[in-house]
């Protein structure tokens, strides 16, 4: 196994591994390692069957599936992330994954299908870097609070379709709006994270709304900073495994009219902390 970080913050492309066969137990523990350490790794040339990508994102755990997106059919933990000129995606903003539920992801498991001949990149950002390069200050008033994540938030623009509120109702009622630390231990590495994210957190719980709105806006842009991200450009049969618990993300969608097609799976977390 060959390992190639690509950026100071965050971010290493692995070669040496063929995620579509059984895992053995050591590569397993070797490749939860290095997410740790890494928080995102990317693998190019990786050939599997949906069932395999979901067996993979099973060594992190048990899987969830998603209240609001298309499965492949007979296996509900594949998501499907598909965006044409027709139908383009609407999530366009810096976020973690599903930190509307109680037990946000703890891995993601993406592969790319289908990918456009330019633009089309993920954005990737560790929130243990933007953590610690908090002031001494910021850190101490952060500490304690919490932050409310709404699935309605984050989903606005598909509710406002029409229709779209009756489409979704399950998916509101199933999930109503959940409280997180902004401030979280990793459960694995001990490490601080930032853990409030522009899609889905409301507000700060406990302080004033233009309090709270100032803050989350200054998190959001430090969070960002070029100097904790990394960047990853799509090829077929590329895999990306990142830790939701420790970055966030942000899609790049300068690729239409061109289509774009991924598969995605996440395995449980714990409750945030």
């Amino acid at each position: 196994m060959q390992v190639r970080r690509i950026a100071g913050a965050l971010g290493a492309e692995i070669q040496g591994v063929d995620l579509g066969q059984l895992l053995t137990p050591e590569i397993s523990t070797a490749i939860r390692n290095l997410l740790n350490e890494h928080e995102v790794l990317f693998f190019r040339g990786q050939t599997m069957e949906p069932a395999q990508q979901r067996d993979l994102a099973s060594i992190f755990g048990p899987l969830q599936t998603h209240p609001a997106y298309g499965t492949v059919e007979g296996i509900p933990e594949v998501m499907i992330l598909e965006s044409t000129a027709e139908n383009p995606s609407k999530i366009e903003v810096w976020h973690s994954d599903m930190t509307f539920r109680q037990h946000p992801p703890s891995v993601t498991v993406l592969r790319g299908m289908v990918i456009p001949n330019v633009g089309g990149d993920t954005l990737f950002a560790s929130m243990t870097s933007a953590h610690d390069a908090l002031s001494e200050g910021m850190k101490s008033y952060l500490e304690g609070l919490s932050a409310v994540h709404d699935f309605a938030q984050g989903f606005r623009e598909s509710l406002a379709e029409p229709g779209g509120r009756e489409r979704l109702a399950d998916a509101l009622a199933d999930n109503p709006p959940v409280r997180h630390p902004v401030i979280q231990t990793h459960p694995e590495t001990g490490k601080k994270v930032l853990f409030v994210n522009a899609l889905f957190t409301t507000h700060i719980e406990g302080i004033p709304a233009l309090e709270s709105s100032a803050v989350l806006n200054f998190l959001y842009q430090h969070a960002a900073l070029p100097e904790h991200t990394c960047r990853f450009q799509w090829t077929p049969d590329s895999v990306v495994l990142w830790d939701n618990r420790s970055t966030q993300h942000k899609p790049v969608n300068d690729f239409l009219p061109a289509p774009r097609c991924l598969h995605r799976v996440v395995s449980e977390g714990d409750q945030p902390y």
